[in-house]
Formats: structure tokens, C-alpha cells, sequence
């Protein structure tokens, strides 16, 4: 089995630590953001940050559908990482300052992919498709967080 990678970042306007908040907030902003391709959410205990327990089920394609039930810790400041109870699926958030009022959001998501031609198939394809949902959903988190633009 061989390890697939797919990483997605973006320059948000806003502070670290408000981002870090906004993501943590498993029981509020996360559900909120989450673009179509997920269903399903629900927090199954705790709500913000480590220790919280989140399903959700993602539709990364028409026929493929993964059911996902994450523990999020948080081994260093500004970083969240779900590990994936029904799979070797892992999701690492980092958040840094990326200069005056602004942060840089990385998610990068990793798990054991297939072997021979599906494979090749799966890490040539599958990380192109999770950084577009990825792209959606910082998108969408850019949106919460960041102020009114300035007249």
C-alpha cells in the first residue's frame, strides 16, 4: 500500500488565532462551511478542539462515498489532526501567521492507498479531487472569518 497525499493551502485575512477558533469549532463554524460533497455531520462528543468526536460522510465522486468518524487532537499550537476511526485517513490542519492580520491554512490529508493499477489511479487522481473539495471548504472558511471589506 502506498501513502496518498493530498495538500490544499490558502492566505487567509484574518488572525491566527481567529482562524485556529473557527476551525476548532466543530460544533458551530465547521458544519457551517463544509461544502456539498459532505453529509451527515454530526459531533458525537466534545464540540471544540481536542477531544471532540465528529462523523461525516464524504461523496468524493458519484460512486465513491467514505463514512468517517474522526478524533481530533491538537499535538502543537495551531494545528487540529482528525485520524479517521474507519480508515487510515487523516486530516492535518495548520494554521500560521502569514504577516499582519493574516494566516496561512494548510490541510493536508493522507491515508494507505491501493495497490497496482487502482493504485496509480487513486494517487493520481483522488488528491486532484480532495484538493478541489479542500479549496471549497477554505474558501468558505475565508468567508467566516475574514471582516468587512474596507471602504
Amino acid at each position: 500500500m502506498a501513502l496518498v497525499d493530498a495538500t490544499t493551502e490558502r492566505i487567509v485575512a484574518a488572525e491566527p488565532e481567529k482562524v485556529y477558533e473557527a476551525l476548532a469549532d466543530y460544533s458551530g463554524t465547521r458544519g457551517r462551511i463544509l461544502p456539498g460533497q459532505f453529509s451527515e455531520y454530526e459531533v458525537t462528543a466534545g464540540g471544540t478542539g481536542a477531544g471532540t468526536v465528529v462523523h461525516w460522510r464524504l461523496q468524493a465522486t458519484s460512486k465513491r462515498v467514505r463514512d468517517c468518524l474522526f478524533d481530533v487532537t491538537a499535538p502543537t499550537a495551531g494545528q487540529l489532526v482528525e485520524t479517521d476511526r474507519n480508515s487510515t485517513m487523516v486530516n492535518t490542519w495548520t494554521v500560521t501567521p502569514a504577516g499582519s492580520g493574516r494566516s496561512k491554512v494548510v490541510v493536508s490529508t493522507t491515508w494507505q492507498g491501493a495497490t497496482g493499477v487502482g493504485g496509480f489511479f487513486e494517487r493520481t487522481f483522488a488528491p486532484k479531487g480532495l484538493n478541489r473539495i479542500h479549496d471549497e471548504l477554505l474558501a468558505a472558511l475565508a468567508a467566516q472569518v475574514e471582516g468587512p471589506a474596507q471602504a
